[in-house]
Parts: C-alpha cells; structure tokens; sequence
C-alpha cells in the first residue's frame, strides 16, 4: 500500500528519487525544488511535466523560527511522510515531524561517521577508505536521528575526488537506499535503530578557509585536501596575489623543491612541489572566468603559489 509524500529535493538526484517513488506506487502530493535560476532543476521540471504540485521555496525559517506560511502550505498538503532527497535548506521541526510517519533523510556517509554538510569532502580530506549512505528520521540533532535504511561499504579510492565518489558510486546506491526505506514506511516494516555515539564525528563545512592550501602539510595530506575540495569550493593558494583554483589532482613521486614551486608541465598537468611529493593538477580556475586545463593557464616553471 502506498503513502502520501512530501518530496524535498533538487538536481538529478531529486529526479531520479521522484522517479522511484512514483514507479513504486506512492502518490507525492507536493514536490519542494529550490527557486527558479540560471539554471533548469531536474527536479522541477520532472514534477512540472508529470503534473505534481511544485512548490519552490528557498527558506522555510526566519529569524530561527518556522515561518507560518510554509507550514500552513505543507500541512494542506495532507502527507503521510516527508522525503528529504539532497535537500540544503534548514527545514523547521514543524515541517519534519508533521506527516504521521515524519520523515527519512538521506546522508552520503555511514553515519554516525562524517556527520554534517560536507561529508563528501572530509571523507576524502581525512583519509576514510571506506563510505556508503545512510536513510535516518531527522530529530533535533544534526545528522542525529536513527537509522532506517544503511548500505556500503564501497571502497573510496586514492584518486577519487568528492564529485566522484558521490556521482559515481553514492548516488545511484542512495536512490535505492531512499526507495528501500520508503517502502518499508508503507509496509509497516520499517526499523529505527538509534545510531551509536561512541562512533560519531561531526565536521564543519568546507568553506574557503577549510580549502586554502597550507604547503606545511605534506604531499599526501594536500593530495586529499585537493581531490575533497574537487568539484566544490576548489582547494586554492595565491597566485600574484591573486586566489587559483586546483582540480583534477593527482599525487606524484617527489621531485624535488620548495612546497609551492612550479616544477613546469608533464602530460598536460602543472607539477607543484610539495613535501615528500609532487601534485600533478590537471585544471585550474582563477578569480575570474571557468576552469580550465593547466597547460593553457599560462602558468610558468618556477613561480610559487603561496
């Protein structure tokens, strides 16, 4: 027997969950995508197409508090459970435990490891081998609520970056985590099993200054601060005073030289000395403008970014 659902979500992601639920016969009555920008939401456009009620908020609090017209909306909406499916706005305890059955959230890590918004980035930046995804109801807490649904361990390579290791190995497992658990709301079956705290990490969001690069550090420490920080903000040093952007890293045997130094180009990638190693970057992004391939950032042997 299917339930009513309240859809949070945006990007492919938000799609592809739509998809699954719908294909596994719930009825979604209401889908939250972001505002309308620059650019189509997947998911907007998926709910627009097959006739869904779309409602496009960017914030549900004010001044820390619900603000009554979203949950006025959300409560007309009659929905037995909200799916939160890549969802970055904060939603208020108004929203999330009114449907009879709540709600189930997705994370892209096994929790209680790596909780918080950028469990992506610090699972590559710290060094974790192993990752997965982890379907919990929302309490209080961030990143706190029990667990419904869990799947891993998929091993995190030595080249992976955090866009990797979600689009490529998280993603579709988390699609079928979330299906998984909402068909275990319906069939009464599902289970929530309080996550351990003796295992629990938190860990801040990546802003710039998490991302500045400290050549201090060692090659294999920047390695994983590059490749974490790949897509989003993107790992950076100055450039004659001047932030640049590092993507596409990969660690090198050492060669030599001061940490920060230019080496020149190899296969179309800037070498930068670093201690006890070599990173080979493949793009770069200054201040200005998209990324681009190192080789054609006019970026010369011998400079030092700082």
């Amino acid at each position: 027997m299917g339930v009513r659902i309240a859809l949070f979500g945006q990007a492919p992601f938000g799609r592809d969950v739509l998809r699954r639920i719908l294909a596994s016969g719930h009825e979604v009555v209401g889908v939250y995508a972001p505002p309308e920008g620059s650019r189509p939401d997947p998911l907007a456009d998926e709910a627009a197409a097959r006739g869904l009620r779309l409602l496009r908020s960017k914030h549900f609090r004010r001044h820390g508090a619900a603000i009554p017209e979203r949950v006025t909306e959300h409560r007309a909406l009659g929905a037995d459970l909200n799916v939160l499916a890549f969802v970055t706005a904060i939603l208020p305890v108004e929203i999330v435990d009114a449907p009879r059955h709540g709600s189930l959230c997705f994370h892209p890590s096994l929790l209680p490891e790596y909780r918080g918004g950028s469990a992506l980035a610090w699972q590559i930046m710290l060094g974790a081998t192993q990752s997965g995804v982890t379907v919990f109801r929302p309490d209080a807490g961030v990143d706190t609520g029990p667990i419904v649904v869990q799947k891993g361990s998929v091993p995190i390579a030595a080249t992976d970056t955090a866009g990797s290791l979600y689009f490529d190995k998280l993603y579709p497992l988390g699609v079928d985590a979330l299906a998984e658990a909402v068909d275990a709301v319906a069939a009464g079956t599902a289970r929530y099993t309080p996550q351990d705290e003796s295992r629990a990490s938190h860990q801040g969001l990546v802003d710039d200054a998490v991302a500045r690069i400290d050549w201090r550090e060692d090659a294999q420490a920047l390695d994983r601060r590059l490749r974490g920080c790949d897509p989003s903000p993107g790992a950076w040093a100055l450039r004659d005073g001047e932030p640049l952007r590092l993507f596409d890293a990969r660690l090198a045997p050492d060669r030599g030289g001061e940490p920060g130094r230019v080496l020149g180009l190899e296969d179309g990638r800037l070498l930068l000395a670093a201690r006890g190693g070599c990173l080979a970057v493949g793009r770069v992004r200054g201040p200005e403008g998209s990324k681009q391939p190192a080789a054609e950032a006019g970026i010369r042997s011998g400079e030092r970014l700082t």
